[in-house]
């Protein structure tokens, strides 16, 4: 084998003979002459080759990664569309979604891929609504084949090829850790950047979307609707509200000072930055995750103490005008008062229009057909003209009633055969405490998603499909921590290979 006299040598004692030398020597006169004929781009571009060869020969070798990078995409993969303009960087979610299962089949190839793993309720349920939005194909209403492709995403498909993924190679304990603190530290740089938005200002690129797209809806009276590094405001406030929830629960029931630290400054900054969003709909998360909390820890002292702070926080906003002179809090109170709300009454009388629009269509308009994809692929249909505000309308105006029930009904199988789980089933209160603040987490955004259409949007999509896979794996993720401490080790070490 070509080298093979390197078989038996270490660190720089290959470097020393002279066959590598001169493979060296040649490698550096190539390179020299590719940069000289090509210029400051060909010696950029293979600058970033090297890491690019490194990462994916890591990623085919540990297909995880490619979850950790789906997660990162989640976050950033919009934002990114403003300062490089006309490249579809929400693609790229997919493209990795399909690259992590071709890792999963070479990787696992001779070892035999355990696909017994994603035999689940959780997975029939993905792939059962997941066949529904294909049916959609066939809606004799829609009008575009092509904003079905892309609006079925973030509906059907993620959900699809994330959760089996996830019960296939994402169900160890260490793997939870990780993906709780990948949450977290983005989380903190999104609430940072919106902090940087709202008092130094947006920089060139987000100003020139705000001039060109997104003014109409974030800038407000004169005030600016922060948005971060998010799609929207909408969507930045309901995730960092879902996060600073997570962030505290995580930190209430997580051993070892440094993890409540760090799980502490997730939740103050999560919800910081749900607050500076002024994004009204996402000061339903907390509550409802603080009211899901509540209920799993089955304490009445804890029901009396936490149903006392959720009446304070609703008098607060309803019935008083304290920091009413703070823009922020002002707007987050009109959430609690919608008959001083405008916007709230036209919402009112859309959704009446849409009621006779789809009193004699079951299966709705065809998916796409609404919001901004409707507005994109057919402007000229009667769903485009109607904004459906909410996650749930869109479902009802898209895939009609029937739609709804399913995917009320899926969502609804999640919550309850989860809480029970959680309540019923996990003896171990780190556990346990740690699966309730992923369910709280998604309840919010359940709640959230009735005045916006959150649910399926990035990053929040992702962050709860992972959520639902970790939440119905708990009872293996606690035997395994029952193992370690067992063992006397950490069960939130890197190390362990069990």
């Amino acid at each position: 084998m070509m080298f093979s006299f390197l078989k038996d040598k270490i660190g720089s004692d290959k470097l020393q003979h002279p066959l590598v030398l001169a493979a060296l020597f040649l490698v550096s006169i190539i390179l020299g002459i590719i940069i000289a004929k090509g210029g400051i781009l060909i010696a950029a571009a293979l600058v970033v080759l090297f890491p690019v060869i490194i990462y994916f020969n890591r990623f085919f070798s540990n297909p995880r990664i490619g979850i950790y990078t789906i997660v990162i995409l989640g976050f950033i993969a919009i934002g990114l569309t403003r300062y490089i303009r006309n490249i579809p960087f929400g693609l790229s979610v997919d493209g990795f979604l399909v690259l992590t299962y071709v890792a999963v089949f070479f990787r696992y190839f001779n070892d035999g891929i355990k696909w017994q793993n994603a035999n689940r309720d959780l997975t029939y349920l993905a792939v059962i609504w997941f066949a529904y939005s294909v049916l959609q194909l066939f809606n004799p209403e829609a009008l575009s084949r092509t904003a079905w492709f892309y609006a079925m995403r973030g509906i059907s498909l993620y959900m699809l090829l994330l959760v089996p993924l996830s019960f296939m190679i994402f169900n160890r304990l260490r793997f939870l850790y990780l993906f709780l603190y990948l949450w977290g530290i983005f989380s903190i740089l999104g609430t940072l950047k919106g902090l940087q938005q709202l008092y130094i200002g947006p920089d060139s690129a987000e100003q020139f979307w705000l001039d060109t797209v997104g003014g109409i809806t974030h800038i407000l009276f004169g005030e600016l609707r922060v948005f971060s590094f998010f799609s929207d405001a909408g969507q930045f406030g309901a995730a960092q509200g879902a996060a600073g929830i997570v962030g505290f629960l995580v930190a209430l029931n997580i051993k070892g000072l440094h993890n409540k630290i760090f799980f502490l400054v997730m939740g103050v900054m999560g919800l910081w930055g749900m607050m500076i969003s002024g994004t009204r709909g996402a000061m339903i998360v907390p509550m409802v995750a603080g009211i899901t909390y509540i209920v799993h820890r089955k304490n009445f002292r804890v029901i009396i103490i936490g149903g006392f702070i959720l009446a304070f926080v609703y008098v607060f906003f309803a019935y008083t005008y304290i920091g009413q002179s703070n823009s922020q809090i002002r707007r987050m109170r009109t959430a609690f008062r919608p008959e001083e709300d405008e916007s709230y009454l036209v919402r009112i009388e859309n959704r009446k229009i849409l009621s006779g629009y789809l009193s004699t269509r079951p299966f709705g308009g065809g998916i796409g057909s609404a919001g901004d994809w409707g507005k994109r692929f057919s402007p000229q249909g009667f769903l485009a003209q109607i904004a459906t505000d909410s996650w749930y309308v869109q479902i009802w105006a898209e895939q009609g009633i029937i739609g709804l029930i399913l995917h009320l009904s899926i969502l609804s199988f999640i919550l309850i055969k989860g809480s029970y789980l959680i309540m019923f089933k996990l003896k171990e209160q780190e556990i346990r405490g740690i699966m309730s603040a992923l369910m709280a987490g998604f309840t919010g955004i359940m709640g959230a998603s009735y005045g916006n259409g959150v649910l399926g949007q990035m990053p929040t999509g992702i962050l709860i499909y992972i959520s639902w896979a970790m939440i119905f794996m708990s009872r293996q993720l606690e035997r395994e921590y029952t193992y370690l401490i067992g063992q006397g080790k950490s069960p939130w070490s890197l190390d362990n290979k069990t």
